[in-house]
């Protein structure tokens, strides 16, 4: 069996009660900006939500701009929030570091979108940060556990996504995130599966900063890496932390990606504790020949571990396989 073919059982397992066909789908809370819905922005529909409930919790968002930045408090567990359509439900804000001036660590206080909650779900949304090219600026913030993102597009310039929290899990699949520095990052374990990565600029996907004892990092399988026209000298990554691990398997990649591959964090010794691979590659910008000398190429057997069932069964718990 090969490992796509392993990867879309996993897939097909993970979403299978959530996919059941029903004739009436049933959802506790629906928002909607021409009154037609319980509320009309998706904050409030949270907040109304019960705090640890025994059973799952789905707000429906028709489609419109809510122009909020949106929280999911610890607190709210078991909760999807489900876009009426990927391309017209979108939940935007404009916050750069910046604008919040709250100091050095003012990039976390930027996000539209923060999950602290444990067994969240997003389905058919966009999220954006419409801020533009000014710096830090997240759309996604994401440090609860089990979370998982469902052909959903992530929107912005530098720092899109946040992968956050030491063994928090992250999975997303058949989405679209675009950016153009460190667009990826930080220091959670998250599979990109069946996903668009669209570099804006010449610069660098994604900045890990997984822990040490913490066993995979980013992982990005069956993606497709593109750029636009102008962009032709992007690097798969950098090391945020020492300790960071990002690996691509079986991708496209476009002519845009830099034949080296892999850059160091500039200043630092990171690259000799950084753990950064790659397996099954195609495309113009998979030809190893000139990689960083610290890259590594996944033989066929250390590639088997590299199943969505290995990477999400660490740590507290076995989430999806008990």
């Amino acid at each position: 069996m090969t490992l796509k073919h392993f990867a879309n059982i996993i897939v097909i397992f993970i979403f299978s009660i959530s996919c059941a066909a029903q004739s009436t789908p049933h959802y506790d809370f629906i928002v909607a900006q021409d009154n037609t819905g319980d509320f009309t922005s998706i904050q409030e529909a949270i907040n109304v939500t019960k705090a640890f409930p025994d059973e799952p919790v789905t707000i429906f968002i028709k489609n419109g701009v809510y122009k909020e930045k949106v929280r999911v408090y610890s607190w709210n567990t078991k909760l999807t929030l489900m876009g009426e359509s990927t391309e017209n439900t979108i939940i935007t804000y404009d916050d750069y570091f910046d604008k919040i001036n709250l100091g050095r660590n003012s990039t976390f206080h930027t996000y539209t979108l923060k999950v602290e909650a444990n067994d969240f779900t997003a389905k058919n949304l966009t999220i954006e940060n419409s801020a533009g090219p000014v710096g830090q600026a997240v759309a996604l913030h994401v440090e609860g556990d089990r979370c998982s993102f469902i052909n959903c597009r992530f929107l912005g310039h530098q720092d899109t996504v946040y992968s956050a929290g030491e063994g928090r899990r992250h999975y997303f699949y058949q989405c679209y995130i675009d950016g153009t520095t460190d667009f990826i990052f930080g220091e959670g374990t998250a599979v990109f599966q069946d996903c668009q990565i669209h570099s804006k600029s010449n610069s660098y996907i994604t900045a890990a900063s997984t822990p040490e004892n913490i066993p995979y990092g980013f992982v990005f399988i069956d993606c497709n890496l593109t750029a636009e026209e102008d962009v032709d000298k992007v690097f798969l990554g950098r090391p945020w932390r020492d300790y960071a691990r990002t690996v691509f398997m079986n991708c496209e990649l476009g002519s845009h990606i830099r034949p080296e591959g892999w850059s160091n964090w500039s200043g630092t010794n990171r690259d000799e504790s950084a753990f950064y691979a790659e397996y099954g590659n195609t495309g113009p910008g998979a030809n190893t020949s000139n990689r960083a000398s610290w890259a590594m190429q996944l033989t066929e057997e250390e590639a088997k571990h590299y199943t969505i069932e290995n990477i999400f069964r660490f740590g507290i718990g076995e989430w999806l396989f008990d």
